[in-house]
């Protein structure tokens, strides 16, 4: 028999067990998956392909960290971009950021040959802030599969990031030429750029909200109408979408103030106690960060970008890096980041451990030729106290607007549907009450450490910009940079609702925006006036 009829069988057996297993994956069916991927790496244990496989299902079926073990392996027999790319997707999920950053970009070194493969590394890159790099290969998955609605969804979304508003716009357009009922299309668009009476998507939303079925579509839907209608000036009309859309969706998470009340009280009574209850320690001196803090859409992108038009600053974007070094510290079992146990067990944290763990998980995201760095999560203002004490030389600027703007603000703005920082915002008095607690909380930082934290108004930013841009980089120990004052011509990514507002230079069109609903926002006014919470 020639040599290469004897080399075949292998050959095909194994592409036989591959076309097996890929195609059990593809149905869910994981112990079907499984044992075909096992036969192929018994049969061939120096071929990848098999070990790749047994990771993949051992992924699907919730066992992430030993999927990633098993994904190593087969990178370690032969790197593959698609390996190296499912290995980068599951590193992210487990936070480990640095590591799927690299394999990310060695995935797209390899020259990957099939759609999937490219949207992941950009999924990858887009996870870890990088929205200009991910275009390239957010790009190529669709040159690849043109009519894959998710990989021109994800290369729309990039586009419209980094401000490439027309190019983004044309990619939605052609979503819905085939899908007109895309829901996250419809939201994307129309927060995408202001509507005016002229050009809006208001009927064409109306016919959308009218065939949407599933709960989740009729939310975006929802918001998309409501932004829409704002921007043309009915308010009545913005504000009936947006009840009927939070109302359902609060009903739906079953969310309960007293869940947010309870993470306050901890924080509190911890901090509230005195530095006798906090573990000893000196943190890390580094002075590189600057946290950007506040409620929601109250002008903490806005700084964010005046910030990083300073030639010596740059934005690592929303980090979860101090939330999650206080988690993994804390080492609570529960499956949250914060609650009232993890507050709880954080005291004993040593502060130049949590600073260290702080700056590693950061440093994966910060721009590399900048020697200072923004953080701007805004619940980082939970975290405040940590902050302090673990990096004793950050800066921390508290964003400070109007209180009725802010409330209206946030129950106006479709946030992560599913995450916890934000479920109170699906009511206006529970958002009302939250911002109770945040003027609470800040009132606490203050008094434990004076001067430490820039409480800095929008308004009065809006009203003075060079003024109070000067007083904000005094505050960062920064030196005066005339392009702070040209932040609109900033050209990095924004991933935030205020994509569109961040590339207009400074205005007062967000400015008592809440008295076009003044009637319906009543109740949560009234409340706030019994707080004793100044009204400016």
């Amino acid at each position: 028999m020639p040599p290469s009829m004897g080399d075949a069988r292998p050959h095909e057996d194994r592409a036989r067990l591959e076309a097996q297993a890929r195609d059990a994956l593809k149905r869910s069916d994981l112990p079907a998956a499984a044992q075909a991927a096992k036969a192929m790496a018994l049969a061939e244990p120096s071929h990848p392909a098999g070990l790749f496989l047994l990771g993949m299902a051992a992924a699907q079926s919730g066992h992430v960290a030993r999927a990633v073990e098993m994904l190593q392996e087969a990178v370690a027999r032969k790197p593959e971009a698609e390996h190296l790319a499912q290995l980068a997707r599951l590193l992210s999920l487990l936070r480990r950021d640095g590591e799927a950053g690299e394999a990310a970009r060695r995935a797209w070194t390899l020259g990957p040959r099939d759609a999937l493969t490219f949207d992941t590394i950009g999924c990858v890159l887009v996870r870890l802030g990088d929205h200009q790099g991910a275009l390239a290969p957010f790009g190529r998955a669709v040159e690849a599969e043109p009519d894959n609605p998710d990989f021109r969804y994800n290369l729309a979304a990039a586009c419209g990031f980094t401000g490439r508003v027309e190019e983004a716009r044309r990619h939605y357009e052609a979503i819905l030429a085939r899908n007109p009922g895309d829901a996250r299309v419809h939201y994307a668009l129309a927060i995408l750029s202001r509507q005016t009476a002229k050009a809006n998507h208001v009927p064409r939303l109306e016919a959308a909200l009218s065939g949407a079925r599933r709960p989740e579509d009729t939310l975006r839907i929802r918001y998309a109408l409501a932004k829409e209608l704002e921007d043309i000036g009915n308010a009545a009309g913005a504000f009936r979408h947006l009840s009927a859309a939070n109302t359902a969706h609060k009903q739906a998470i079953r969310y309960d103030f007293a869940q947010d009340a309870a993470i306050f009280d901890a924080i509190e009574t911890l901090f509230g106690s005195g530095m006798d209850a906090l573990g000893d320690g000196v943190g890390n001196a580094d002075p590189a960060p600057i946290f950007v803090v506040g409620m929601p859409r109250t002008g903490t992108t806005l700084v964010d970008r005046i910030l990083s038009s300073h030639r010596d600053v740059g934005s690592a974007g929303e980090l979860q890096a101090m939330p999650l070094a206080v988690k993994q510290i804390a080492a609570t079992p529960s499956r949250v980041v914060i609650d009232p146990a993890t507050v709880a067990a954080s005291g004993a944290i040593d502060p130049a451990a949590l600073g260290d763990a702080y700056l590693e998980r950061a440093r994966h995201h910060r721009p590399r030729d900048k020697a200072r760095f923004i953080d701007k999560l805004p619940a980082n203002f939970l975290y405040i106290g940590h902050i302090a004490r673990a990096l004793p030389n950050a800066r921390i600027l508290c964003l400070r607007r109007n209180p009725m703007d802010t409330i209206w603000s946030n129950y106006k703005n479709l946030f992560a549907s599913q995450s916890a920082y934000y479920a109170y915002s699906h009511d206006l008095m529970d958002t009302a009450r939250y911002y109770a607690r945040f003027d609470r909380l800040m009132r606490l930082w203050d008094t434990l450490w004076p001067g430490r934290i820039l409480q800095l108004s929008y308004e009065a930013l809006v009203a003075d910009q060079e003024g109070e841009t000067q007083r904000l980089l005094r505050h960062c120990d920064l030196a005066w940079d005339e392009a702070c004052l040209s932040f609109h011509e900033n050209s990095a990514a924004v991933a935030t609702p205020s994509a569109a507002q961040v590339r207009r230079p400074i205005n007062a069109d967000a400015v008592e925006r809440w008295r076009s609903h003044e009637e319906a926002l009543e109740p949560a006014r009234a409340w706030l006036e019994a707080q004793n919470i100044t009204l400016r």
